[in-house]
């Protein structure tokens, strides 16, 4: 038996949604609930399981649809405003309806996206960014000079309207955006695809539509568009993707372009770790794309410096000069671990010491004479208060739970930590990525470094 209920609830929920977006409500939640039955029925002779699983997934989004509109509807009768089909007056939008509900919706689309916008700088200025001054270079003259000496450009000089930076993870892309944030006197939106994709059908490109929108109505100067991942969004177009994907993109390219629009304040700025998935008419319209690659010797020194801030530790210029050296190929992020684990050795040392050395009112773990034969051992019978000190090396026999805890001092971070932290693998991106970026760079791209 020819199984007629899937295509006939298809073509019901098709004219749901139309109602429901003209604000035909009571209409349209008649239509669903009709839909759903039809859903139902024909779920019990569906043999396909894969097509099974994606009916359940849509019926499970009309479903909710149906849960909403029956709630709003039911509010409207009892306030007695509502009538069949949806009349005026009961806030309900109509088709041809007055720009009111228009607003309503609008209102709620931008309300969804107020949390994008940037409210409170990051506090990270372009020092505190290691290395890459080309990315910083263009960066400024694409956002800062534009906004403080806007007579520079004049006639047909024009700043960017799109910049991607791309690079392999951990190379600090998302740190840049964060600088640009703080310096930059815009307002900036930092969005990612779980502020832009909605389930509901249309609802996505609408948030993408009214996204640049509040950019381009934006007060004092420049806007900043901030798209993290922007892969995610605006991966390349094939045969097999879903029409909600090709609508979002076809939305983002509408907007960047901005034909008949005032785009000329509005900068748009993506990051990506896979510049090669974006799409082509996409990546043409990030008119700048500059690649952030792996820091340099010099500049993985200065983020030793900076991670390990006032940590005490007896480093010296050419210690620090040293892990530099000895750390190529590792990115930012992988030198934010490599000295997070280099800070935790002081303290593995604490834990696994036996002999604790006296300094002042401290105790400090002894690394100098870490096996003292002549220190005296500590026995259980021994009685309470017993003094351990050795009279040869000075030490303390014992453990770190057998004195105040207020009392323990743990050794300033050394050279022989990082060395005993690079002992393992310590970078997380490997030389045929990196040979990839090049390629892609050599095509399309430029160097930020």
């Amino acid at each position: 038996m020819e199984n007629k209920f899937i295509p006939d609830a298809i073509e019901i929920v098709s004219k749901a949604i139309t109602a429901d977006n003209e604000g035909e409500y009571a209409k349209a939640l008649g239509l669903y609930r009709d839909a759903l039955g039809r859903f139902t029925m024909g779920l019990k002779y569906e043999k396909n399981d894969a097509r099974k699983k994606l009916i359940l997934e849509r019926v499970e989004g009309y479903m909710k649809r149906a849960e909403e509109l029956r709630d709003y509807v039911n509010k409207q009768n009892e306030v007695g405003g509502a009538s069949k089909g949806g009349g005026s007056g009961t806030g309900m939008k109509k088709k041809g309806d007055g720009d009111e509900d228009v607003d309503e919706e609008k209102n709620k689309l931008r309300g969804a996206l107020s949390s994008a916008i940037v409210t409170e700088k990051p506090n990270i200025r372009w020092d505190d960014v290691a290395g890459l001054e080309l990315a910083k270079d263009s960066l400024k003259e694409t956002v800062i000079l534009p906004t403080r000496f806007p007579q520079l450009f004049t006639g047909k000089r024009r700043p960017f309207k799109g910049i991607l930076l791309y690079g392999p993870p951990g190379t600090g892309k998302s740190y840049l955006a964060k600088a640009v944030a703080t310096e930059a006197d815009s307002t900036f939106f930092s969005v990612s695809s779980s502020d832009l994709v909605s389930k509901w059908q249309g609802e996505s490109e609408r948030l993408v539509k009214n996204l640049f929108e509040m950019a381009r109505e934006s007060e004092g100067g420049r806007a900043i568009v901030f798209i993290d991942e922007v892969d995610s969004l605006c991966g390349s177009r094939s045969e097999g993707e879903s029409d909600s994907s090709r609508r979002i993109k076809t939305e983002f390219l509408v907007q960047m372009d901005g034909v008949g629009k005032n785009s000329n304040n509005v900068l748009i700025l993506g990051a990506t770790n896979v510049p090669w998935e974006l799409d082509a008419a996409i990546r043409r319209r990030f008119e700048k794309r500059v690649y952030i690659p792996l820091p340099e010797a010099e500049a993985r020194t200065y983020m030793v410096k900076l991670h390990l801030g006032d940590t005490p530790n007896n480093l010296s210029d050419n210690d620090f000069s040293k892990i530099g050296n000895i750390t190529e190929g590792a990115s930012g992020s992988d030198i934010q671990v490599l000295v997070k684990e280099a800070l935790m050795q002081p303290l593995r040392t604490c834990q696994k010491a036996q002999q604790f050395m006296p300094v002042g009112d401290s105790l400090i773990p002894c690394e100098e004479y870490p096996n003292c034969a002549r220190c005296p051992p500590k026995l259980s019978s021994d009685g309470k208060g017993k003094d351990y000190t050795c009279n040869s090396c000075g030490a303390l026999r014992m453990s770190i739970w057998d004195f105040e805890p207020e009392k323990l001092k743990a050794p300033d971070v050394a050279f022989m930590h990082f060395e005993a932290v690079l002992k393992n693998g310590f970078s997380s991106v490997s030389s045929d990525e990196l040979k990839e970026y090049d390629s892609w760079t050599k095509q399309f791209g430029q160097e930020g470094a």
